[in-house]
């Protein structure tokens, strides 16, 4: 099978499954338009951007996220039930099937963020065309990490329900990691310590330089080396878990 036909039929089903989509794109649009777009807070001034900008930095971020966790968990599981054998008997090397599924994943991730992105510089969102550049180029970055949080999930439970599960699961990390309201007082120091934090943190870093906002304005700052050692730490986290899942399974 031709690399880029396998990569384009397989990007479509994954589009036109409702669950991807409504997760990855529909969601995080609708939760920015209604904290983003239609409240009176939207225009204040956060960073070199105002609120609006912000609250579609995280939503772009959770849905860049969910899209890496579930193609990444999907493939995996892909990969234990046999459909990768069954691509073996083709003219398409096992190299070959990640390599697609990993352009897959990205084209994926990418697409709620240029959504998001098209949506906020219509409506109300303000940030420097610099700027907006940067955050664009780190969302994705951001969500790279949580491949391996989908993989690891996939070689855990075997089970496409799982990883939809572990999709889920991304909400509650998204409200501790400060990706979708401002967290303030125990909230927010918990959140620190939460997956999605450093990647939130990171993707806004052009637009706050660090600065956290809250319900009632600037409540402290995180420098840059915390910021990364969260993405770092979690990334590390993650990858551990996807080397012992697989020993585990080679084991066997």
């Amino acid at each position: 099978m031709n690399l880029m036909a396998f990569i384009l039929m397989d990007f479509w089903r994954n589009f036109r499954n409702f669950g991807n989509t409504f997760f990855i794109v529909v969601l995080p649009t609708a939760l920015y338009l209604f904290f983003g777009v239609y409240n009176d807070w939207s225009e204040f001034d956060v960073g070199n951007g105002n609120a609006s900008a912000w609250i579609m930095i995280g939503m772009a971020v959770y849905g860049a996220i969910t899209a890496t966790t579930a193609l990444a968990g999907s493939a995996a599981v892909e990969i234990q039930t046999g459909w990768g054998r069954q691509l073996s008997l083709t003219a398409m090397p096992h190299g070959a099937f990640v390599l697609a599924k990993s352009v897959i994943a990205l084209m994926m991730a990418v697409l709620p963020v240029v959504v998001l992105n098209v949506i906020a510089y219509f409506t109300v969102a303000q940030m420097p065309a610099g700027v907006w550049v940067a955050t664009i180029g780190l969302t994705v970055i951001a969500a790279l990490p949580f491949a391996l949080y989908g993989l690891a999930v996939g070689l855990l439970f075997r089970s496409d329900a799982a990883v939809g599960a572990a999709s889920g699961v991304l909400v509650i990390f998204g409200f501790l990691g400060n990706a979708f309201m401002p967290l303030e007082g125990v909230l927010l120091d918990i959140g620190r310590f939460t997956p999605m934090y450093g990647s939130a943190a990171l993707a806004r870093y052009p637009l706050t330089e660090g600065t956290i906002v809250g319900t009632t304005g600037f409540v402290g700052t995180d420098p840059l080396w915390a910021v990364l050692l969260n993405v770092v730490v979690w990334s590390l986290v993650f990858a551990a878990a996807c080397f012992a899942l697989q020993r585990r399974r080679t084991s066997r």
